[in-house]
C-alpha cells in the first residue's frame, strides 16, 4: 500500500477512530526513557588496489551492492568511498580525467556509462548508511601508473608537481595547488548528496631513502616568515586544512570533514607530548599537525590509523589508543582498524573492549571493506552477532548545528484493511537543521523501526496490556528532537 492510500485512509477514519477497537492517547511525555544508540561504524572502500579496474559496469555495480548489503548486515553505518586517488575521478568531472582504477585507462569513460559516486550515494542512502567521498588531495600519480591522460594536471601544468620516489605530488608549497584542490572539492560537494568529505594520510610524501622533496624554490618564494623549512611545510598543510573546512561548510554546512592520519603523531623521544613509540610521525615526517587541526576545530572527525597489534615493539596499539584518547580534544575520535592484522593476532575482543571503555572514542572504521565482506577469521560474523548487533545512529556533531527538529505531532493509531498503522504529523521547520529527514520509532523503550514516512505499520495487539510507542524526528545530521508518544491497548 502506498503513502497516498494510507493518508486517504487516515482522513477517512480519523473521526471514527474510537469505533475500530483502539484506545490511545498522544503526549510528549513518556513512561520510558528513550535514547538513540550512537556509534560511528565505518568501512573504507578503496579503488587504488585495483579491485574495480577494467571490470564491466554491471559487474562493478553488482559487487558494490553485494559489499553494501553485507556491510549493512554487519552493522556498518558509514561508507568511506575512494573517488580520487591521483588527481582523477570515479565520478563525472569536468576538472579531472576518469580514473584508470575504474576503466583501466586514465581519461577513458566507463561503458556503459555510469557515475560510481552518484550510484554509491543512492545505494548507501537507501540502506540508511552515510556516504563519505574520499579523496587524496596532493597525490597526482601513484607508482603503478605509467600513462597519464592529456587532460591530467601533471601533463597540462607539470610545474605544479614534484617527483618523489616515482610518485608525482602536487606541491603543497604552491598556493595555486590549494586553489585547484579546493575547486575539485567544491565541485564534489555542490553536485553530490554526500554526507562527508574524507582525506587520508597522504600530505607530503612518506620519506623514501635517496629522495629529496623538491620545494626549495617555493620556500624561497613563499616562506619568508619561516626560519625553518619544516615549519613552512606544516603551515602549508595547516592552511589547506583550514581552508578546506571553510570551503565545505560554506557550501553545505551538514557535510562532515574527516581526516584519517597516520597512527603516530610524534614520538616521545623528540617531544614530551609524543607517544611512547619509535616510528614515523605525522608532525615530523609528513608535516601534518593533526592535533592543531583537532584543537582548532578544523576537522569534524579524526580517524587515526592504528593498524598495529597490541604489543608491537615500535608502535604498540594499546599505547597509541590511550595516547589518542588523551589527546582527542573537542572532536570525535574514531579508531582506524586493520582487520587482517586483528585476525592474524586474534585481538578483536581486546581491541573492541579498549574502544568501548576509553571515554573519548566514538567508534571505529574498518580497513578495508573487502576483507570484512569476505569474513576472514569470522570477523564479520563477530561484528553482526557480538559487537554491532544493535542498530547505531551516527555520532552527533553539534558544532555543525545545535538546532534540532521539533517533536512529531498528533500521533494516532488506526486500524486499516491491511492492519494497524501508527500515523503522525510532520513537525514544522524548513531549514536544513530543523527539517525532518527520517523518524525513529520506539516500542516500550526499544527501537522498533526507522522510516522516512510519517507512518509505520505496527503489530496487532491483544489483551489489556498497555503499549507505548514513541517517535522522534531526525535532521540531516541525524540529530534527534524530542519524543512524542502514544499509549495504546
Amino acid at each position: 500500500m502506498n503513502k497516498l492510500k494510507y493518508i486517504h485512509l487516515f482522513l477517512i477514519t480519523v473521526i471514527t477512530i474510537c469505533f475500530v477497537g483502539c484506545k490511545s492517547s498522544s503526549t510528549v511525555s513518556t513512561k520510558h526513557e528513550y535514547h538513540l544508540n550512537r556509534e560511528f561504524r565505518g568501512a573504507w572502500i578503496q579503488c587504488v588496489n585495483g579491485q574495480f579496474m577494467g571490470i564491466s559496469t554491471e559487474a562493478m555495480q553488482n559487487d558494490l551492492i553485494h559489499q553494501l548489503d553485507e556491510l549493512k548486515r554487519d552493522g556498518i553505518n558509514t561508507i568511506i568511498f575512494q573517488v580520487r586517488a591521483e588527481c582523477d575521478a570515479l565520478y563525472e568531472s569536468d576538472i579531472e580525467p576518469w580514473s584508470r582504477f575504474l576503466t583501466g585507462q586514465q581519461g577513458k569513460a566507463p561503458s556503459p556509462y555510469w557515475d560510481p559516486l552518484e550510484f554509491m550515494v543512492e545505494e548507501c542512502h537507501s540502506r540508511g548508511m552515510e556516504l563519505h567521498a574520499w579523496i587524496n588531495p596532493y597525490r597526482a600519480k601513484t607508482k603503478t601508473t605509467h600513462q597519464l591522460s592529456t587532460s591530467h594536471i601533471a601533463i597540462t601544468n607539470p610545474e605544479l608537481c614534484f617527483r618523489y620516489d616515482d610518485l608525482l605530488i602536487l606541491n603543497p608549497g604552491i598556493p595555486e595547488n590549494r586553489e585547484y584542490i579546493l575547486k575539485v572539492v567544491k565541485d564534489i560537494v555542490k553536485r553530490y548528496d554526500i554526507d562527508g568529505l574524507h582525506i587520508d594520510d597522504y600530505f607530503y610524501p612518506y620519506p623514501a631513502p635517496g629522495n629529496v622533496i623538491q620545494d626549495k624554490v617555493q620556500y624561497q618564494q613563499y616562506g619568508e616568515d619561516f626560519s625553518d623549512i619544516n615549519d613552512w611545510r606544516r603551515d602549508n598543510v595547516n592552511t589547506f586544512i583550514r581552508e578546506m573546512n571553510t570551503t565545505i561548510h560554506k557550501i553545505k554546512p551538514w557535510v562532515k570533514f574527516g581526516v584519517s592520519p597516520f597512527g603516530i603523531y610524534r614520538n616521545k623521544s623528540v617531544s614530551p607530548n609524543g607517544s611512547n613509540t619509535n616510528g614515523l610521525a605525522n608532525y615530523d615526517d609528513l608535516y601534518a599537525d593533526i592535533l592543531l587541526w583537532v584543537e582548532e576545530g578544523w576537522i569534524d572527525y579524526n580517524v587515526p590509523q592504528l593498524y598495529w597489534q597490541i604489543g608491537h615493539p615500535v608502535a604498540d596499539y594499546k599505547e597509541l589508543i590511550h595516547w589518542w584518547n588523551d589527546n582527542a580534544y573537542n572532536r570525535p575520535l574514531i579508531i582506524g582498524e586493520d582487520v587482517e592484522r586483528i585476525v592474524k593476532y586474534d585481538q578483536m575482543q581486546e581491541k573492541m573492549q579498549l574502544e568501548r571503555t576509553l571515554p573519548n572514542i566514538q567508534g571505529s572504521c574498518q580497513w578495508y571493506s573487502r576483507v570484512v565482506v569476505n569474513n576472514i577469521g569470522g570477523y564479520a560474523t563477530k561484528l553482526r552477532t557480538d559487537y554491532f548487533n544493535d542498530y547505531a545512529f551516527n555520532i552527533e556533531m553539534p558544532w555543525l548545528s545545535d538546532r534540532r527538529p521539533d517533536a512529531p505531532k498528533k500521533l494516532k493509531i488506526i486500524t486499516t484493511e491491511d492492519g494497524r498503522v501508527l500515523f503522525w504529523t510532520e513537525p514544522s521547520g524548513k531549514k536544513w537543521d530543523v527539517e525532518p529527514v527520517e523518524y525513529a520509532v520506539f516500542k516500550d523503550g526499544k527501537l522498533y523501526g526507522i522510516t522516512q514516512n510519517t507512518f509505520i505499520r505496527i503489530p496487532a495487539q491483544k489483551g489489556s496490556k498497555k503499549t507505548e510507542y514513541a517517535v522522534c524526528a531526525l535532521n540531516r545530521l541525524q540529530h534527534n528532537g524530542p519524543f512524542a508518544s502514544i499509549i495504546t491497548k
